[in-house]
């Protein structure tokens, strides 16, 4: 089924771009197709940069839909055999150097996954913006030269981390190439960048992604992807608790 709706993304896209004015379902509606996937393996590297070093992970990744995904960190050596395991809205980190699991609730989702921008409440996030927020789109607008339509869209209800998001939509492969994530006061919280976009597997696919949280100052965390496949076969182990805890 998702395959099919990528064969539809890629002829509805082109007509999104050369119409006068998509409606806001229309561009959330292609940008979820864009996101979302049935299965996916990846490698990729994490760089967390601040005023006073750039500390570095490698990890690989596994998700099936937008409920289940997992990570495995490859390096540094201090922090390979760590795992994070989310399901549903659920999130577990096992630590190898402690030999425990431990739940991340509560106040720990605000924290930084390992001290990045990136928080562990960002990773349970769904990428289903249809279904999340309610939008309007208010303008035309420039991003890393290329073409965007520009939606304010607001939570349809309080469980969604981010209140507000304005979003730069690529005319042309539909992807978010900019988001700024707003508290409900209306504080800027997260600038979130998409680029080096490339087409895999008949997809386009960013090739790295910056996140940056306004609250920190000289801080950013870039995600540089190496490799990624979709629609693989994956163990059903990965995705469950004794995975966390198997050498």
């Amino acid at each position: 089924m998702r395959k099919l709706a990528l064969v539809v993304l890629t002829l509805v896209g082109p007509c999104l771009a050369q119409a006068a004015t998509p409606t806001a379902d229309e561009l959330l509606a292609a940008m979820d197709e864009v996101l979302q996937f049935d299965t996916r393996t990846s490698t990729a590297t994490m760089e967390v940069i601040d005023a006073r070093r750039t500390r570095s992970y490698r990890m690989k990744t596994y998700a099936r839909g937008q409920d289940d995904a997992a990570i495995l960190y490859l390096e540094p050596a201090r922090e390979k055999g760590t795992k994070m395991l989310k399901k549903e809205d659920n999130l577990w980190l096992y630590m190898p150097r402690a030999e425990r699991v431990q739940k991340i609730s509560g106040h720990m989702l605000r924290q930084g996954m390992m001290g990045s921008d990136m928080s562990y409440e960002d990773m349970l996030e769904a990428a289903d913006f249809e279904e999340r927020y309610e939008a309007e789109v208010i303008g035309e607008e420039e991003t890393d030269g290329r073409q965007c339509w520009k939606l304010e869209a607001r939570a349809r209800d309080e469980s969604v981390s981010y209140p507000r998001r304005l979003i730069w939509i690529d005319k042309q492969n539909m992807m978010p190439l900019r988001q700024e994530l707003f508290a409900l006061s209306g504080m800027m919280l997260k600038v979130w960048i998409m680029s080096d976009i490339e087409m895999i597997s008949g997809r386009p696919v960013a090739r790295r992604m910056e996140i940056s949280d306004q609250l920190k100052q000289n801080s950013k965390t870039v995600f540089l992807l190496e490799e990624v496949s979709f629609d693989v076969e994956l163990e059903s182990e990965v995705f469950t608790r004794r995975w966390l805890e198997r050498n």
